[in-house]
């Protein structure tokens, strides 16, 4: 059977298709074309990467259209059907020969050769040689964007130009504008033997019926259009004799019934179906109205979006004993859940059943590293065991994984059909691979998931599994692959000469962090969790003399919090085992004003701070920055060390020292200051400098001029002067640097919420859809409000974000967090209905 698909996913061994009404078909890579597979066996044979093999991923993305046809439907051990289908052109033009080809014609090729001057395509008819020439294929490639040229056994819709020597050489085009404007005529002598799917052809209405439209194409051929392709626009709005294009869909190889469709995405060769938002997908929908229903297939529903969705007989109800047709009348309102959606029907896939629309999980983009889930036995192989979540999530758990120790017969502990409880140790939901861990230590534990390099702070303790123990130690693993290493001293107090003796594969243990290298994914551990307290009245004799350590300005530390002061932290050094005192000044805990109080509130003693870098280490004490800005500015090699080293026109990263009426003082890593004059200091006019800066903001300033003999130096603060050009990106990449440094301080919010109001706080983030009751509406328009989950707080809407709503006290209403200030525990929220729906 010949189909119009839709590449929906795209693997390293398979394109995932939607077909027509809702099904799914798979096309493994040997099924693409000769000359691909061809390349394929070479790579094989040779046992090495060939530079000219592409990987599917790189010829293939979702919303490419293919012509395929199936290959066979076979059935899988959960009893499900599975689709395989190819998109070889020999296969799918296997009823096309040289003598039936014409001028005009679409087909389906693949480039099978790069040539000087043009392609050879493979367009699957014997004894045709198909060429491409480079011209008509120069807007195709730069639209596409997938590099300067073509790939072999890269799909394209191509236009037959010229036809020569009986169909022997025929002249293609895969322009988009000619693909587009393509149309099969009769004047092309089509066939039913030869018609192909993802024709366009004009059709003629014959008659018009509940579940659709029969029409004639091509002067002498009857087609069906059925309820979910005619045009959502018009609905059923058709009359006999209408003329309108269609797009073929499918031809039965017996029957040879033709589907068409008539939805304005397929009309026009070379696009693409219109796709669902990634946030629609497990949405559930409240109300949701029946359009239609038929008896035979299910229901078609309006959502509260106005958009259409289908949902299948057996989704309808929890069963057919307790399915009521009665309750699928035009108009009545139901609670449903998307479950999918259908690319090539243009249309969600919904669910009615209770157990789907409760379900914690429907894909695998709902399931997180570190999520404890329940499922049931599906098969055992001697790599592990399958379990099945869901019905469409699958997860396997490795031998080493069975148990907390290894099982030599697992066979003998669980059976088919058996419920267990797993860990979630790392979810790909692109690959839809998930693997799990049973055992009971990973599973109960309650020390924080360690799943990626970045949490990896000094001083945390969580469980992970030895995967290797060796005589330099152990390399122990945690949750997506993280691991690290704990050398032979820190495996235990005591002495341990054979470390493979004493542990073993598979174990989990307990293990703190000492040190962490995001970036070089390394990862220094310790199993000696207990470090020797200093004694609290002896703290003051322990640091070394200032004179025995030095610290280099720029050099990165991580720090424990000993005490909070008025004016900053208190800080100990680590990497000396905490002999060495420092500070770290409120105004340096953050390049965002905002921020640096915030933290210094959220912070306690005993928290750890890693890179921490040293910006001074004259005078009594080091002083520490943790300025994100300017310690990349000083990793960067973006500094002056001394004033002999300053040019005009630099742009120096920096930190106001000191706002005069005259202008503001700026601080330099290194030492070097430099004075921003009142009229450099701002694009708008300034009549008070203290309302532009302030003491510790964090600051991008250009040198204009320097006068030596004096050591002065005169800087420009005006953003429009200080900016490199690219202002989009210094703005995402500060806003993404605010946004990092705000779920930091939810998280520690989070770890000292023993109190309701803390953990409000750390729930409610910019966006988050509330419902709320109002309190009280204020003589200046603004309203307060209060609600379950934001108990404590003082919750505001100014005159704007109350839209055009009229409210009155006791009223309910839905709102979006705009900000929330943590320190004054205000939440600011907006009622306009643009914001909401979005």
């Amino acid at each position: 059977m010949l189909l119009l698909g839709c590449v929906k996913e795209v693997s390293d061994y398979e394109l995932v298709v939607s077909l027509p009404n809702g099904l799914l078909g798979f096309v493994p890579v040997t099924q693409i074309s000769d000359a691909y597979s061809k390349m394929l066996s070479k790579q094989v044979a040779q046992g090495e990467l060939l530079e000219d093999l592409n990987s599917l991923s790189d010829m293939y993305s979702p919303g490419t259209l293919v012509r395929c046809i199936v290959t066979s439907v076979e059935k899988s051990a959960d009893g499900r059907r599975s689709v395989k289908l190819s998109i070889d052109p020999k296969k799918v033009n296997k009823g096309l020969n040289a003598s039936a080809l014409a001028s005009g014609m679409l087909l389906s090729g693949f480039v099978s050769s790069v040539e000087d001057h043009g392609y050879l395509i493979d367009i699957g008819v014997s004894g045709t040689h198909a060429f491409l020439p480079r011209q008509k294929a120069q807007n195709y490639i730069k639209a596409v964007k997938r590099g300067p040229d073509l790939k072999i056994g890269q799909n394209l819709n191509c236009v037959i130009v010229d036809v020569k020597n009986e169909g022997r050489v025929v002249r293609l085009s895969i322009d988009r504008s000619e693909v587009a404007a393509s149309l099969a005529t009769e004047r092309q002598n089509w066939t039913l033997s030869n018609l192909l799917p993802g024709l366009v052809v004009k059709a003629r209405v014959q008659k018009v019926a509940p579940l659709g439209i029969k029409v004639s194409f091509l002067s002498s051929f009857i087609g069906i259009v059925d309820f979910m392709h005619v045009d959502p626009e018009k609905s059923m709005n058709y009359s006999p004799d209408q003329v309108m294009k269609a797009c073929i869909l499918s031809i039965h190889p017996t029957s040879k019934v033709v589907r068409l469709t008539l939805r304005q995405a397929f009309l026009h060769p070379g696009g693409s179906p219109n796709q669902l938002s990634n946030d629609r997908m497990g949405a559930v929908v409240e109300e949701s109205t029946v359009k239609a229903f038929y008896k035979q297939f299910g229901a078609v529903f309006e959502l509260d979006d106005g958009t259409l969705a289908f949902a299948r007989l057996k989704h309808l109800s929890k069963n057919r004993k307790s399915f009521k047709p009665g309750a699928f009348k035009t108009g009545c309102k139901h609670k449903c859940r998307i479950i999918d959606y259908s690319l090539m029907d243009e249309m969600c896939i919904v669910s009615l059943k209770y157990q789907i629309i409760e379900a914690r999980f429907l894909q695998y983009q709902d399931i997180h590293t570190g999520d404890v889930v329940q499922g049931k036995v599906f098969s055992l192989k001697p790599i592990g065991m399958q379990v099945k979540v869901t019905d469409g999530i699958k997860g396997l758990v490795p031998s080493m994984h069975l148990a907390d120790v290894v099982l030599k017969q697992p066979e003998k502990k669980y059976n088919i059909g058996d419920e267990v409880k797993c860990r979630v140790l790392e979810c790909n939901p692109a690959g839809k691979k998930l693997i799990l861990t049973l055992k009971k230590s990973l599973v109960q534990s309650k020390l924080p998931i360690l799943s990626n390099y970045e949490d990896a702070k000094p001083g945390l303790v969580t469980h992970g599994f030895v995967v290797c123990a060796r005589e330099f130690g152990c390399i122990v693993k945690f949750y997506n692959d993280v691991k690290g290493l704990v050398p032979k001293n820190e495996l235990s107090s005591e002495p341990i000469s054979c470390p493979d003796k004493v542990f073993h594969e598979g174990q989990v243990v307990k293990v703190m962090v000492l040190k962490c290298e995001p970036q070089q994914e390394r990862l220094l551990l310790s199993f000696r969790l207990s470090s020797k307290p200093a004694p609290e009245d002896k703290r003051e004799c322990t640091p070394k003399k200032k004179q025995e350590v030095k610290y280099q300005i720029g050099e990165m530390v991580d720090v424990k919090v000993l005490k909070k002061k008025d004016n900053g932290l208190e800080v100990s050094v680590l990497e000396d085992e905490g002999n060495v005192i420092a500070s770290i000044p409120t105004v340096h805990l953050s390049d965002f004003v905002v921020n640096c109080k915030l933290l210094w509130h959220c912070l306690q003693e005993g928290d750890v701070l890693p890179r921490v870098m040293c910006l001074s280490d004259k005078g009594e004490r080091i002083i520490l920055s943790r300025k994100s800005a300017v310690i990349s500015a000083v990793q960067e090699e973006q500094v002056v060390r001394s004033f002999s080293e300053i040019q005009p026109g630099m742009m120096l990263t920096g930190y106001v020292r000191n706002v005069m009426p005259f202008g503001v003082f700026v601080e330099f890593p290194f030492g070097v200051t430099g004075l921003a004059p009142k009229v450099s200091m701002s694009d708008k006019f300034v009549t008070d400098t203290k309302d532009h800066f302030v003491v510790g903001q964090t600051v991008i300033a250009k040198v204009m001029s320097i006068d030596e003999e004096k050591q002065r130096v005169l800087l420009n603060l005006k953003v429009s002067e200080c900016s490199s050009g690219d202002s989009a990106a210094e703005g995402f990449a500060l806003l993404n640097q605010y946004f990092k440094e705000m779920k930091e301080i939810r998280n520690l919010l989070r770890r000292r919420g023993e109190h309701g109001m803390a953990q409000g706080l750390c729930e409610l983030v910019p966006g988050k859809e509330l419902q709320l009751v109002v309190q009280d509406v204020k003589e200046d328009g603004s309203a307060l409000f209060s609600g379950s989950s934001v108990t404590g707080l003082t919750v505001t809407a100014t005159r704007y974000h109350l839209g055009d709503k009229n409210i009155v006290p006791g009223e309910k209403t839905k709102a979006l967090v705009l900000h929330v200030d943590a320190l004054t525990s205000k939440v600011y929220v907006s009622l306009r209905e643009e914001l909401l729906k979005r």
